[in-house]
């Protein structure tokens, strides 16, 4: 059964810091690539972050600069860093495991930015 547990989600202020962490099982880890996704209210789920199974790294215009993703394989764990975020970044964040035909989502997890 594959599984993939989004936790690190928050209310934070404008311009502060949050990490996110994704904890994968039921999956050969390391041969998958893994993204980060965000849903605001009433808008369609989109990309912000993928890292492929080489960690070749890729960036929604939106958070270049200011998000981070990264992997760690021995823990089947992936991350994302958020540094400066602002109010536009509140959304549902959701982790994605994608390898040809397969792709599973995580459950998502709240992050709200707000004075």
């Amino acid at each position: 059964q594959v599984q993939l547990v989004e936790s690190g989600g928050g209310l934070v202020q404008p311009g502060g810091s949050l990490r996110l962490s994704c904890a994968a099982s039921g999956i050969l880890f390391s041969n998958y690539a893994m993204g980060w996704y965000r849903q605001a209210p009433g808008k369609q789920r989109d990309v912000v972050a993928q890292i492929t199974s080489g960690d070749t790294t890729t960036y929604a215009d939106s958070v270049k600069g200011r998000f981070t993703i990264s992997r760690d394989d021995a823990k089947n764990t992936v991350y994302l860093q958020m540094n400066s975020l602002e109010p536009e970044d509140t959304a549902v964040y959701y982790c994605n495991a994608r390898r040809r035909t397969f792709n599973y989502w995580g459950q998502g997890t709240q992050v709200t930015v707000s004075s």
